[in-house]
């Protein structure tokens, strides 16, 4: 792994900002491309260790905020392209075979107001776990979510995680028994930050809805 990130290390220097992009792209795609190998290299680019080491290479140097930002935009083009897809492609597929796993149209439709209503909640925590943050995109299109919210969760989800991660590379650098841990721990206590945001839009919304029992509409 150490090697694999020495690698990117060099890759996302000398393809500066725009690798990032194309990096997070894939990241937030399909595509098994964890961000920890794009964003922890970027923030040792961005880190004084980087600019003292033995292996400095001028103009490769990056800056901490400037790489957040191309990060973003590369995971909102990697979730739009999910989006897209699932939008124009996965609505005709699911209910043409959804029958087959017990989905009818009736029951996907109720599946779409739910998320249409707590999709927000859903698109944002999502982007702060490993593995769902690249697949939440595809619900979010079949049921086509709003477009304006689905980007600003989708940034807003995705920013936290890639400001831990850069911080993470700032700090520890690009040696593997540095940063693993680290990594680990943030992954910890983003699911378990998960978890509270849940439970706690979870408690508001039941709350809300005892308050005003009219304010749903009732099931069909």
């Amino acid at each position: 792994m150490e090697q694999i990130v020495n690698w990117i290390v060099s890759v996302v220097g000398q393809w500066g900002y725009p690798g990032i992009v194309v990096m997070m792209f894939l990241e937030s795609s399909c595509f098994p491309f964890p961000s920890e190998v794009v964003m922890i290299p970027a923030g040792y680019l961005s880190s004084p260790a980087y600019l003292q080491s033995p292996g400095y290479q001028p103009g490769h140097e990056m800056n901490f905020w400037v790489a957040i930002a191309f990060g973003i935009v590369g995971s909102w083009m990697g979730a739009l392209f999910n989006y897209y897809l699932a939008l124009f492609l996965g609505r005709p597929l699911l209910l043409k075979w959804g029958k087959y796993f017990f989905i009818n149209e009736k029951n996907f439709e109720k599946g779409e107001r739910f998320f249409q209503r707590h999709g927000e909640i859903g698109t944002f925590t999502a982007r702060l776990i490993p593995v769902v943050r690249q697949y939440i995109s595809l619900p979010a299109g079949l049921v086509r979510m709003n477009l304006a919210r689905f980007l600003f969760y989708t940034g807003l989800g995705a920013g936290i995680w890639m400001v831990v991660l850069t911080y993470i590379g700032y700090f520890a650098g690009q040696t593997e028994n540095r940063w693993r841990p680290m990594r680990h721990t943030a992954t910890v206590w983003s699911g378990a930050g998960c978890v509270v945001v849940i439970a706690s839009y979870t408690w508001v919304h039941w709350r809300r809805k005892k308050a005003d029992p009219g304010s749903t509409v009732p099931a069909e």
